[in-house]
C-alpha cells in the first residue's frame, strides 16, 4: 500500500492571511474610531456638566428658598399628589389643549372680521357725535333726573295706573285738525302780542264780535267746556295740592 504525502499550497496560505489580517484591521480602524467618537461625546457631555453646573447649583438654590417661603402653605405630599392627578388628567388636559387651539385658530379667523367691524363702528360713532347725538342723550339724563328728583313713588304709581288713559288723551291731542287748531291759536296769540291796539275790547266791539256765528259757537264751546270742569270740580278737589313734587 502506497502513502502519498499531501503538501499545501504557500499562495494561498498566504493570499487568506492577509485577507483576514485586512479585515482585522479594518474593524479594529472601525473600532478606534468608535472610540475616538466615544471619547469626545464623554468630553462634550463633561464640558456641558460644567457650564451647566453654576445654572442648576443656581436654580437648586432658588428653588430652596422658594419652597421655605411656601412650606407653611404646601407640602410635598400636596405636590405629589397634585402630579397625580395632572397625570390622570392628561387625556383632558389634551383634549383641553386642543380646544384651546382651535379657539386661537377661531380668533386668527375672526379678527379681521372683528377689526372691520371696529371700524365701522369707529366710524358710525364718530358721525353720531358729530351730529350731536351724545350731546342730545347727555340732556336726555338731565331730564331723567328731573323727573326723578321731582316725582315721589306715588305719583310714578299713579302715573303707571292712568298711563292709557294719559297717552289716548296724547294721541286726541295730536291729531291733525287738533295741532292746526293749537298752532292757529298759537299764531294769533303772538299777532296780539305784537299788535295789542288791533284787539277791539270794546263794548261796541264785543258785540259786533258776538254776532259772528263763528264767535258765538267759540263762546258756546267754552261755556261747555266750563260746565265740564264744574261738573268734576269734586274730583278734582280730591286729588292732592301741588304738582306732585317732592318735598
Amino acid at each position: 500500500m502506497t502513502q502519498t504525502n499531501t503538501v499545501p499550497d504557500q499562495g494561498v496560505t498566504l493570499e487568506t492571511i492577509n485577507a483576514k489580517l485586512d479585515a482585522l484591521a479594518e474593524e479594529i480602524a472601525v473600532l478606534r474610531e468608535q472610540v475616538q467618537a466615544e471619547r469626545q461625546r464623554r468630553e462634550e457631555l463633561a464640558d456641558l456638566q460644567r457650564d451647566l453646573k453654576p445654572i442648576l447649583d443656581e436654580m437648586y438654590e432658588q428653588a430652596v428658598v422658594h419652597l421655605e417661603e411656601v412650606s407653611e402653605y404646601v407640602q410635598l405630599e400636596d405636590v405629589l399628589r397634585l402630579v397625580m392627578r395632572l397625570l390622570r388628567h392628561t387625556r383632558d388636559l389634551e383634549q383641553l389643549l386642543m380646544q384651546l387651539e382651535s379657539l386661537q385658530d377661531l380668533m386668527r379667523d375672526v379678527e379681521p372680521i372683528v377689526h372691520g367691524a371696529m371700524d365701522v363702528a369707529t366710524e358710525k360713532l364718530d358721525e353720531m357725535d358729530k351730529k350731536g347725538y351724545f350731546a342730545f342723550m347727555q340732556e336726555g339724563i338731565r331730564i331723567l333726573d328731573n323727573i326723578v328728583t321731582g316725582f315721589s313713588p306715588e305719583d310714578v304709581r299713579l302715573l303707571a295706573d292712568n298711563i292709557v288713559l294719559i297717552l289716548n288723551t296724547v294721541k286726541q291731542l295730536t291729531q291733525p285738525d287738533v295741532m292746526q287748531l293749537l298752532q292757529e291759536l298759537a299764531d294769533t296769540y303772538r299777532e296780539v302780542e305784537r299788535h295789542p291796539e288791533r284787539l277791539d275790547i270794546s263794548t261796541f266791539g264785543l258785540l259786533r264780535q258776538m254776532r259772528d256765528p263763528e264767535v258765538r259757537r267759540g263762546l258756546a264751546l267754552t261755556m261747555q267746556m266750563l260746565r265740564l270742569i264744574s261738573l268734576n270740580r269734586g274730583r278734582l278737589s280730591a286729588t292732592p295740592s301741588g304738582n306732585g313734587a317732592k318735598e
